[in-house]
C-alpha cells in the first residue's frame, strides 16, 4: 500500500506560495455508447436484414440486426458490394438466423 507523498520530502509535490493552484475532476458518461458493430464487417458486405426493420430503420434512425448477427444503422446503397455470405446461407435455409427472430 502506498502513501502520499509528503511535500517537504524530496522528490515531493512543490507548490509556490500564492501561485495558481489545479485540480482535476472527472466526467461521468450518462448514457452508454453501444457498440454497433464489429470494425469493418459490416462495410465489406451488403446484408439481409428482414423488410420489416428496414422501413423502421428508415423512419426511426434505429440500427437494424441482419440475419448474421451484425448490428448498424443503414446508409450505402447495398448494390456496391458483395452479400455477406452467413446472410446468403441463412437466407438459402443452411444455417438458422442469428438476428434474434424466428
Amino acid at each position: 500500500m502506498s502513501t502520499p507523498a509528503d511535500p517537504s520530502q524530496p522528490g515531493g509535490p512543490i507548490a509556490e506560495p500564492g501561485g495558481p493552484s489545479t485540480s482535476t475532476s472527472v466526467l461521468e458518461r450518462t448514457e452508454p455508447t453501444p457498440q454497433l458493430a464489429e470494425p469493418g464487417d459490416h462495410e465489406r458486405f451488403s446484408h439481409y436484414v428482414r423488410k420489416e426493420k428496414i422501413l423502421e430503420s428508415a423512419l426511426s434512425g434505429e440500427p437494424v440486426k441482419a440475419l448474421c448477427g451484425k448490428t448498424w444503422v443503414p446508409g450505402r446503397d447495398p448494390e456496391k458490394f458483395p452479400v455477406c455470405p452467413i446472410c446468403k446461407e441463412i437466407y438459402d435455409g443452411l444455417r438458422d438466423p442469428q438476428d434474434g427472430e424466428d
